[in-house]
């Protein structure tokens, strides 16, 4: 076994194959260390969603901080997965997947050495440049060591990796917030990215597209600086208005970037954002799904912990445990969502998901004051368990609808739109979230800098109401924050129930349209002959 290892990390680079693999028990060797490479990203998220309550009391973090502290990493995450992707396809997979590891390795230990929420942000930002070069590269290796038989199965195994680090993020994090200060939710990343970067090199094999295409210095600046203006825009807006001159530049300038991009990327031969994909209704559809789910959970999450901490009053390793119904809802229903779609279709299985997503995210607009936490566990596993329906054969769809040779760029724009969605969701998200706390707490006869202090944050609020003794403010702060979350979980239940409909209307199902095949095209050669073309040739 070690010699196998050995002999395939030491192996030299080789193009991607043209032909569906050969089964090689190496391969599930290696999406172990794919695998651990996803762990690590989903451990990251939501061990800090978790630590931001905390943060926001001892480094003054104000609602506009938090919200930069998770978005600094998406926003860099999701524009550079393009570039990230396609550089992996021309140098080097492996190689590029564990420089992006040891990227992520060094903002994790900076973010553990400082104390203030700008030095916070700038490691969030270094930690994103190598989460870009980790999920592209991670994702891409799987179409070209499964063929589409097995494709599913390795999906759902890597989803459900992804899905395993999310509920113990958390609850690692928490105690670690018990014992220790609050840096040591990043300094734990460290042994996690040594024994990926470790499995990387003894299992992965190195593979290359050599005709993928050059980055573009231009298309990438389009990117990042388009997305971080839009993002701006967007968080800035429910503190100094919608129509103020800052937020209207930013929007502005994000939009007329992104559109931008677009423009040029469809002049060039060879762009690194090939909007052909999106073409194909099969890539397409899927795509919107996965980046809705995205948009969704990244926000829900972002909303969740500051309740269960602020308001209902678990700690740190509570609020962890309390997160567990959704994860443990998105685990199982990740596990059989493969089979479902396997026997109906993709499309049935992923408008369920969504209209339970929705279903989930109305009851929990519903929560009132004094419900305890029962009514929270359940619509939390209500939402895991749509998440995990829409998600995973979303995402295997959409993969196996992409040709083999752009692998690469392909799962590049899926992850790039898919990063972008969790941007947008934790800006818009907590936006409304901001605008529906702010619009509801009452700060009568406070001071000017008690006033600010409250409104910047729930936690702030309660620090006021804990020095002044006032009961009213602290209560008033709970309920404010809790119409500001129902608010958010009605946004997304409208837009899960919108992608539903839209969904159910113009997503293909090459499941249900092979069964329909003539009989000729069933026979076992011609279904062999189907299992290997992409998903959406067969629609």
């Amino acid at each position: 076994m070690s010699a196998a290892s050995s002999a395939a990390s030491s192996a030299p680079p080789t193009a991607l194959p043209t032909a569906p693999p050969q089964p090689d028990p190496r391969r599930w060797l290696a999406l172990v260390a794919l695998s651990l490479s996803m762990l690590v990203l989903s451990f990251d998220t939501t061990i800090l969603n978790v630590a931001l309550p905390t943060m926001a009391d001892q480094i003054g973090a104000d609602t506009g901080d938090m919200q930069w502290i998770v978005d600094s990493y998406t926003v860099v995450f999701a524009a550079l997965m393009l570039p990230a992707g396609l550089l992996g396809d021309r140098f080097g997979r492996r190689t590029m997947l564990v420089a992006g590891l040891a990227v992520f390795l060094a903002g994790s230990l900076l973010g553990s050495l400082v104390h203030s929420p700008g030095p916070v942000i700038a490691a969030r930002t270094v930690m994103g440049l190598g989460g870009a070069f980790v999920m592209p590269l991670a994702l891409s290796v799987i179409p070209s060591l499964f063929g589409p038989a097995e494709r599913p199965k390795a999906v759902a195994v890597a989803s459900t990796a992804m899905a395993f680090g999310m509920p113990l993020g958390p609850i690692i994090g928490g105690a670690l917030l018990e014992h220790f200060w609050w840096g040591s939710v990043f300094l734990v990343n460290i042994p996690l990215v040594a024994l990926a970067i470790a499995a990387c090199f003894a299992l992965l094999p190195e593979t290359t597209d050599p005709a993928a295409p050059r980055v573009r210095a231009t298309s990438t600046f389009c990117t990042a600086a388009g997305l971080g203006a839009l993002v701006y825009g967007i968080i800035e807006a429910p503190t100094r208005g919608w129509g103020d001159p800052l937020v209207v530049a930013m929007l502005a300038a994000g939009a007329v970037l992104l559109a931008t991009l677009v423009v040029r990327e469809r002049s060039v031969e060879r762009p690194m954002l090939d909007m052909s994909l999106l073409r194909q209704r099969g890539f397409l559809w899927n795509t919107v799904a996965a980046t809705l789910v995205s948009f969704i959970l990244t926000g829900t999450v972002f909303v969740l912990p500051s309740y269960l901490q602020s308001t209902l009053g678990y700690d740190a390793l509570g609020t962890g445990l309390r997160l567990l119904p959704m994860m443990g809802g998105l685990m199982v229903a990740a596990r059989i969502a493969p089979a479902l779609a396997a026997r109906g279709g993709p499309r049935p299985v992923i408008v369920a998901g969504l209209l339970v997503l929705a279903a989930g995210a109305f009851l929990g607009a519903t929560t009132a004051d004094g419900d305890g936490y029962g009514h929270t566990a359940v619509w939390l596993a209500v939402a895991g368990v749509g998440f995990g329906l829409s998600i995973v054969p979303a995402m295997n769809t959409a993969l196996g609808a992409l040709p083999r040779e752009r692998a690469g760029s392909g799962s590049g724009l899926l992850q790039t739109l898919r990063q972008t969605g969790a941007a947008i969701g934790v800006a818009i998200l907590g936006s409304v979230l901001a605008a529906g706390y702010t619009g509801r707490l009452d700060t009568a006869g406070l001071s000017p800098d008690a006033t600010a202090t409250a409104r910047d944050s729930v936690i702030g609020a309660h620090a006021v109401a804990a020095r002044l003794g006032d009961r009213a403010l602290a209560a008033s702060a709970d309920s404010s924050y809790l119409h500001g979350m129902n608010l958010t979980l009605v946004v997304c239940g409208a837009a899960s129930l919108v992608t539903a409909l839209l969904l159910a209307a113009f997503l293909p199902n090459p499941r249900q349209e092979r069964t329909a095949a003539p009989p000729a095209a069933q026979g076992a050669e011609g279904a062999d002959t189907m299992a290997a073309r992409p998903a959406d040739a067969r629609q």
